[in-house]
């Protein structure tokens, strides 16, 4: 498992995946759009196939491992299921996805658009997981773990091997929104301690913020704007592992902070990004980060699965 775990499993991933992902764009931003002194690195993850960084780790977990005939299944709050359909159907293989009731009706119909099975619910994140796994003991499909599986976190961690490549000043700090940890967990991997890097969950949602309290992964109430891409009940073991050597920081910022990183992407941008593809930016719009002068700062906005109804009200 530690050599799985590690930036040349990254680099293996990035092998596997580059037909299959796009390498996403990166945009320099003045920081007078932000509120701040200096310009913001912005990593543009929500143009990734499904909407979303997830198709970089669905993709490694299915030309990685011997996915059997019955094919794969997942759970997920929208955006993990999308991209396994998305990664199973251009693969040829055969996907049931389990989502929660709490699951965004644009997100499940954006999974069922790729073609896969969906099966709708359970409350949150923990139900749909239980009945996923069930249905893999049944039926010997192949479990796409969202966060907790050393596929899904290389698969991730290719996102900061291109952010690093081609951001051309370089970067001194970077913020990622959390829920279950695979992404944070894959950047830091990759990063390893060249560039700081501050996890950002919601108040509602904090699984990485109670696991570095308790110094093990625990259960927490989930609730937020964000809960459908941010509202895993526990930190991923794996995650929490490489979080604890490697993510220099973890702040909360509140739903409110949440909807004016979105209202700020779409009205100075024109960038429409989901509660949780902003949650990062509401770190600093909400004062929980403040860079130094000088200091080189990178948001990760790593969703675009919004609703559009949702996004007109934010429109000035």
């Amino acid at each position: 498992m530690a050599e799985v775990l590690s930036p040349a499993a990254v680099e293996a991933a990035e092998n596997r995946i580059r037909p299959h992902v796009r390498r996403t764009p990166g945009m320099t931003v003045e920081g007078a759009a932000f509120g701040l002194a200096d310009p913001v690195h912005l990593k543009l993850e929500l143009f990734q196939h499904t909407g979303s960084f997830k198709a970089r780790g669905a993709f490694n977990n299915l030309l990685a491992r011997p996915v059997p005939k019955i094919g794969v299944t997942a759970a997920s709050g929208g955006n993990h299921g999308a991209a396994v359909a998305y990664a199973a159907a251009c693969l040829g293989h055969r996907a049931r996805i389990f989502v929660p009731t709490v699951s965004s009706p644009v997100k499940i119909a954006r999974i069922r658009a790729y073609g896969a099975e969906v099966v709708v619910a359970g409350e949150r994140y923990a139900d749909a997981a239980l009945l996923s796994e069930a249905w893999a003991r049944e039926s010997g499909a192949l479990v796409v773990h969202p966060y907790d599986s050393p596929y899904t976190i290389a698969g991730q961690g290719v996102v900061a091997k291109e952010w690093e490549e081609d951001a051309a000043d370089g970067l001194d700090t970077i913020l990622v929104a959390v829920g279950g940890g695979g992404l944070i967990a894959g950047v830091a991997l990759w990063f390893h301690g060249r560039v700081r890097v501050v996890a950002v969950e919601p108040q509602g949602s904090r699984a990485l913020h109670a696991a570095r309290a308790a110094g093990r992964p625990v259960d927490v109430e989930t609730g937020s704007i964000a809960v459908d891409s941010l509202g895993a009940k526990r930190v991923g073991e794996l995650a929490h592992a490489i979080a604890e050597d490697h993510v220099d920081d973890a702040v909360l910022v509140p739903d409110s902070a949440i909807v004016e990183a979105q209202k700020r992407l779409w009205s100075r941008l024109r960038i429409a990004a989901e509660p949780g593809g902003a949650t990062a930016l509401a770190a600093l719009l909400a004062g929980q980060y403040r860079p130094e002068r000088g200091e080189r700062v990178g948001v990760l906005v790593c969703g675009g699965n919004v609703d559009l109804t949702s996004l007109a009200a934010l429109s000035d």
